[in-house]
């Protein structure tokens, strides 16, 4: 097992044989404060955002439902409805991207069944929660959007 020291970004091999599962004595090395503990979440999100297509797409796709929730006035409860959902979808993104990077680590990028079944299944479940985000954003955005538009048209 490897380590990285905090203060000076080396390695520090720790051998697995001193680590049983409950023993979190080095567990206090992986961030000394709140703060770079943020600053460690901060990077996953980055990572996620320059190398994963779909998250971006997911932040874009996002950030326009919330705007035009906003800009359609809907009720605060509503907007914190599409927020929440969003958020979701791109929580389970974050969720994929690092069970698919376990999942090359653990089978060193080769063909296994398993590995398949473990990374579609992850993509499945973001792609079942940005299905619902969608429909829940048509439930909340369609009716005061076709209200705005009939007396346009009619």
């Amino acid at each position: 097992m490897t380590l990285y020291s905090e203060k000076s970004e080396t390695a520090v091999s720790v051998p697995d044989a001193n680590l049983s599962p409950v023993d979190r004595s080095l567990s206090w090395k992986v961030a000394t404060n709140l703060l770079v503990s943020f600053s460690y979440a901060w990077q996953g999100v980055s990572y996620a955002f320059r190398t994963q297509r779909n998250f971006r797409i997911h932040v874009v796709v996002g950030s326009f439902a919330v705007s035009l929730a906003i800009a359609l006035s809907l009720a605060p409860v509503e907007v914190a409805v599409i927020i929440l959902t969003c958020g979701i979808v791109l929580t389970m993104e974050l969720v994929n991207t690092a069970l698919e990077s376990v999942v090359d680590l653990a089978v060193e990028q080769t063909y296994h069944e398993l590995a398949k079944i473990a990374k579609d299944c992850a993509a499945a479940a973001v792609l079942i929660s940005a299905l619902i985000s969608v429909s829940v954003a048509a439930c909340l955005l369609l009716p005061p959007l076709w209200q705005l538009l009939q007396p346009q048209f009619f």
